[in-house]
């Protein structure tokens, strides 16, 4: 995988670049180094600690990266943005994120991997998950260096991850934010339940559309804790409908209505804004 950069800051050093303005750890900075990965617009080994002038040329060229998972060759996602550092493809409602043991190869991770090894790349991690009855907007990480790059975006809440739900009832406030510390439920294998002793979990909503015994929602998730828009809109008394789960009114199909439909962040290689929507919807 290779890519060049332009050095934003004046008398910064590879070191500095790598460490605090990407946030890599010492692990993969130390194989980069090895690997004698960064060359200057000579293609000419760096001194890493040496301060670079703004505008500086680097070229990146990190050695092929395996991926722990299988390709699946014969699905195929709706893929809405792909460069060589990441891709955001939209998983269907019912599909795992990524496998939960050994066998399983039909989830979004092993057909996005299929994509990637049919376009001659070897790797790929995703970013962040959902849960397996939620559809919606996915980013995959397509090296090792994007992907804890984007680990670091995500800690930081600099990936933005916006939700549409359609809810039981007729919400209170037409715009919020439920922070609710989320844990396990004692009762239940897999829910989760607001709880003083839990994760901290905070999300933002807005109420886009009322209708009869049910309202349009447009979410955004401050942070990423195990079925935290679920367990948080049943705890505001509004579950997501067909989310038996939580309380949910049930549907034909079985399915709940819950979908991530917009992401949005600053490039960390480009510093381009970047805003993927999916109006599919």
């Amino acid at each position: 995988m290779s890519w060049s950069y332009k050095v934003k800051d004046d008398g910064m050093t590879v070191e500095e670049l790598l460490r605090s303005e990407w946030g890599l750890g010492k692990k993969i900075v130390h194989e980069m180094r090895m690997a004698k990965s960064v060359k200057n617009d000579k293609f000419q080994e760096v001194i890493w600690k040496e301060p670079l002038a703004k505008g500086t040329v680097l070229h990146f060229d990190l050695p092929p990266a395996a991926s722990p998972y299988e390709p699946k060759h014969d699905i195929e996602l709706p893929i809405l943005f792909e460069d060589e550092h990441f891709l955001i493809a939209v998983k269907p409602k019912g599909m795992k994120t990524h496998p939960n043991e050994a066998g399983q190869i039909d989830t979004f991770i092993n057909a996005i991997l299929g994509h990637i090894v049919r376009n001659g790349g070897s790797y790929a991690e995703h970013v962040h998950r959902l849960d397996q009855g939620t559809s919606g907007l996915l980013m995959v990480a397509k090296h090792p260096v994007a992907k804890n790059v984007a680990d670091r975006m995500l800690e930081q809440k600099q990936l933005v991850r916006d939700y549409e739900a359609v809810v039981k009832g007729k919400v209170r406030e037409k715009s919020g934010t439920i922070d609710a510390k989320l844990g396990r439920d004692r009762h239940h294998a897999t829910r989760r339940i607001a709880s003083p002793t839990g994760q901290s979990a905070v999300t933002h909503y807005k109420v886009v559309k009322g209708m009869e015994g049910k309202s349009i929602l447009h979410l955004t998730l401050e942070t990423g804790r195990t079925h935290q828009i679920r367990a948080h809109l049943a705890h505001l008394g509004n579950p997501v409908i067909g989310d038996e789960l939580y309380g949910g009114t049930p549907t034909q199909d079985g399915a709940y209505h819950l979908h991530a439909f917009r992401m949005s962040f600053i490039h960390p290689f480009t510093g381009e804004k970047i805003v993927v929507e999916d109006t599919s919807r």
